[in-house]
């Protein structure tokens, strides 16, 4: 990890539990003019940029890679990020939303972001 910041003008939410067939959505982002999002930056290497193109989808055409800026305490700079290709909708795990939220608060999210995150609602109870 080599910094955090924030996408602003878009929101996260969660996708794809019908197209999956996992437990729950997973985490997305959509355009949101108001909204911002709590981002960790990653330094990575071409090679490994490449395998996680494949893992996660992208290949396949579950998610697209899209550069966006970020805005960070030294300036904007340029991140990809992985967004599903279908609707927006659905209901995270507890524990997948919990892992959400634990790893902003590692990464220094501020308290009321990582609070609004464990509020969300989840299909199922936390463990």
């Amino acid at each position: 990890m080599v910094g955090t910041g924030w996408l602003e003008g878009w929101r996260l939410t969660f996708a794809g539990e019908e197209a999956l067939g996992w437990e729950g959505s997973v985490t997305t982002i959509v355009e949101s003019p108001g909204d911002r999002v709590f981002v960790a930056l990653y330094d990575v290497h071409p090679w490994d940029a490449a395998q996680l193109d494949e893992v996660e989808g992208v290949t396949a055409g579950t998610y697209q890679k899209l550069h966006l800026r970020v805005a960070t305490l030294d300036g904007e700079v340029t991140a990809w990020v992985y967004v599903f290709t279908g609707y927006e909708g659905g209901l995270p795990t507890a524990w997948y939303l919990s892992e959400i939220a634990n790893a902003a608060e590692k990464a220094g999210a501020p308290d009321d972001y990582v609070a609004r995150l464990r509020a969300r609602p989840t299909r199922t109870s936390a463990p």
